[in-house]
């Protein structure tokens, strides 16, 4: 949903953080993207509801969308 409503790359939604998302303003804040680049996107009110039941459920201590580790790699 990210990558769509909001234009991100995937890069750039797995670097996302819970400081880059502004609901006041209804922006996110792109950090390092293309080009080494930061910038501002929207951020939709549908993407918005499903990211705050996202943090309910999971509580992302680091990155927004932490990749899973797999056994023996570090």
């Amino acid at each position: 949903m990210a990558t769509y409503s909001a234009g991100l790359r995937a890069s750039e939604v797995i670097a996302l953080k819970p400081e880059h998302i502004d609901s006041e303003r209804m922006l996110i804040k792109v950090v390092d993207g293309k080009g080494r680049k930061d910038r501002y996107t929207l951020l939709s009110v549908k993407f918005l509801k499903e990211l705050r039941q996202y943090y309910r459920t999971y509580r992302p201590e680091t990155t927004s969308f932490p990749l899973p580790t797999r056994a023996g790699r570090r």
